[in-house]
């Protein structure tokens, strides 16, 4: 599976930005696809979720300004950000998740495309 970012840059606190992802290659049967971030010296979290059925979840950190859309069945992600604070400067991940029972039992990453917040 490839998976290609887009979107990322530079944003003025309160800005917006809008990252792109789309997964090519062995993708069918997907679960979930979503993004992650990883700010220097932290580790990666995760930032929002969609669901093949369409139900999404969110890092409490995000909940109201972020907005996670797209179709797993199409391999495609969105997630459109609002209102960013420099705190949310990062290295933005996406990810596609194959999930058994209430678990990840496969996933692949793409490569990042970083987001920065300048105050």
């Amino acid at each position: 599976v490839n998976l290609v970012e887009s979107g990322g840059g530079f944003v003025q606190t309160g800005g917006s930005l809008r990252l792109s992802c789309a997964a090519s290659g062995t993708t069918s049967s997907i679960d979930a696809m979503g993004w992650y971030r990883q700010a220097p010296r932290k580790q990666r979290e995760l930032v929002a979720r969609i669901y093949r059925e369409g139900h999404t979840n969110y890092a409490d950190t995000v909940q109201g300004r972020f907005t996670i859309s797209g179709a797993v069945a199409e391999n495609t992600v969105f997630l459109q950000m609002n209102s960013l604070k420099p705190e949310k400067t990062a290295v933005y991940y996406c990810i596609t998740v194959w999930i058994m029972g209430d678990s990840d039992i496969s996933n692949y990453w793409g490569r990042g495309t970083q987001v920065t917040v300048s105050s």
